[in-house]
């Protein structure tokens, strides 16, 4: 794992979910060298897809920009020392929340 504590950027997540995320993320960087960037959000990515259900989105890399539109309650950017890791649960389009798919949604830039 990258040495150093987590920093959470930005979040809504409720904090066990946030835990987990932060416990994904060090047990994928054990488990994969830095400088495989996708094979660490694919694993964090299915794990959460595996725990709570599809639609699960991870970007993983030392420089990017983002602007999503996620589920409320589930996303998290944060950094484990120079690498950041943004995931969210995404939402095609605004009607899935009028379709009941998703309950609210927020656009967040991080």
């Amino acid at each position: 794992m990258l040495e150093g504590k987590a920093v959470i950027g930005e979040t809504d997540m409720p904090q066990t979910m946030q835990q987990d995320a932060l416990d994904v993320a060090s047990k994928a960087l054990d488990f994969f060298d830095v400088t495989e960037a996708t094979e660490i959000a694919r694993f964090i990515k299915k794990e959460f897809d595996r725990t709570y259900g599809g639609g699960w989105q991870c970007i993983v890399g030392k420089d990017f920009g983002s602007f999503v539109t996620h589920c409320h309650g589930c996303f998290i950017y944060f950094c484990i020392g120079s690498f950041a890791i943004l995931l969210f649960r995404g939402s095609a389009a605004p009607e899935a929340e009028a379709a009941n798919q998703f309950a609210a949604l927020d656009t967040v830039e991080a």
